[in-house]
């Protein structure tokens, strides 16, 4: 690497501010023929660098403003030693190119460019939701940011779009065939409505400042601080857990087809995702353990989920007699359920059973860990049964919900204030029980 040189008026902005406001740049050699130059306006300065030909011809190059006003960032702000790399790298082009070497012509590296980079690389890892980020990132960050090459990507880019973000409607599924992407407007009135777009947004976010930080690290890009100045919303990710209760559990296992039944109820019984479920094999139930094992999950790594006897009785009556090899869960054609097939039944059954709003696959898995934690089940077992990699995920959606000292104390301690009027109204739901 170069030796930086070094210049008593030009080294800091505190030395550069001592010097008069002028046209002509203050000049410093670099080599022979060759110098860097700062010129001081009323609004800041920049840095110039200059280069003289063997025929004396003198060749200029602007090559950003200098870090007077605002600490250097490596892409839009130079200190003057980042100056001065800048004006090696244009020496070396320019000398080339007066030497007559041709160079190829490379394609300016986008955002969207460094998005494809990194989920790439996370499909190499054998990374998992690599196909929900990517169409996340299709959707909502290439349409406003993908072709801003990262050189010139700013600040006021991302704020803006992660501010448009959490403001736009929700995208909608469309069938197979549409020529459209629909969308559904929301209440900005609702503070839950607005709370889930800015969690969206924020996850969104979280998308691009990876890939960014991917490319960062890849050494495509000079400097990281642009994005990890843009914070997320904040109390948009707050956990919102919505459960079944037994009742309604019930409920939606009746109106469910057969088919589809069998899954929801396996959802009950282990708290497994959808993909996990649809991939379990016979070979994966383990009768004398009473156990069910997971392959491949969200995490990457295998994990065996204990039965309790309504589960172990419902994988007994599905696997008998059937080969190590099949699918436990199958539709009634015969075929394995597909990635997206889950919705439209459970949202169908979900009328049937008079749940509202629909449940949805995670509501089952928030119903398995919710009666866990009621039973006062220790976070780790819960979170060793969900899959999660520690318990702050789960302590985050299921502790309020545990068994807990303080309220223990509160109900046993709190004396009757004489502030509330016995009432006659009775609930039907819990009268018919």
């Amino acid at each position: 690497m170069a030796r930086t040189i070094r210049n008593q008026k030009l080294d800091t902005r505190s030395a550069r501010l001592k010097v008069p406001e002028r046209r002509e740049p203050y000049w410093q050699a670099i080599s022979k023929g060759c110098a860097i130059g700062y010129r001081r306006g009323s609004k800041g300065g920049g840095w110039i660098a200059r280069m003289r030909a063997d025929d004396g011809k003198q060749h200029y190059e602007a090559l950003g403003a200098a870090d007077d006003a605002r600490d250097a960032d490596g892409l839009t702000c130079f200190s003057f030693a980042q100056a001065q790399e800048r004006a090696r790298a244009f020496f070396d082009r320019k000398g080339r190119e007066l030497a007559g070497h041709v160079e190829p012509e490379i394609d300016p590296y986008t955002v969207e460019g460094a998005i494809d980079d990194y989920l790439a690389a996370r499909e190499r890892r054998g990374s998992k939701g690599v196909r929900a980020d990517r169409y996340a990132a299709k959707a909502r960050i290439i349409p406003s940011l993908g072709r801003i090459e990262i050189s010139r990507l700013t600040t006021k880019h991302i704020r803006d779009w992660h501010v448009a973000v959490a403001a736009v409607p929700k995208l909608v599924r469309t069938g197979k065939f549409a020529t459209s992407q629909a969308t559904r407007d929301f209440d900005a009135g609702d503070g839950e409505e607005v709370r889930a777009r800015r969690s969206t947004a924020n996850r969104l976010l979280t998308i691009l400042k990876a890939a960014l930080n991917h490319a960062f690290h890849e050494g495509k890009v000079a400097a990281d601080e642009l994005w990890r100045k843009v914070k997320p919303f904040r109390e948009a990710d707050s956990a919102v857990v919505r459960y079944l209760s037994a009742d309604e559990c019930k409920r939606l296992v009746n109106a469910c087809p057969v088919d589809f039944r069998a899954i929801v109820r396996g959802a009950l019984a282990t708290g497994c995702r959808y993909g996990e479920l649809v991939r379990m094999a016979v070979s994966d139930f383990n009768l004398e353990a009473a156990t069910v094992t997971v392959r491949i999950s969200k995490a990457g790594k295998v994990r065996h989920v204990a039965l309790a006897d309504e589960g172990r009785a419902l994988f007994e009556s599905l696997t008998a007699g059937r080969e190590a090899r099949d699918l436990i869960f199958r539709r009634a054609d015969g075929h394995a359920w597909g990635p997206s097939h889950q919705q439209r039944p459970l949202t169908a059954a979900s009328v049937i059973a008079k749940i509202e709003p629909a449940a949805t696959f995670h509501v089952l898995r928030h119903a398995y860990g919710s009666a866990l934690a009621m039973k006062g089940v220790p976070m780790g077992v819960i979170a060793a049964q969900l899959g999660h990699a520690d318990t702050r995920m789960t302590e985050r959606h299921y502790a309020h919900l545990s068994p807990s000292y303080v309220a223990d104390t509160i109900r046993a301690s709190l004396p009757a204030l004489g502030a509330f009027e016995p009432s006659n109204v009775v609930s039907l739901d819990r009268d018919r029980k």
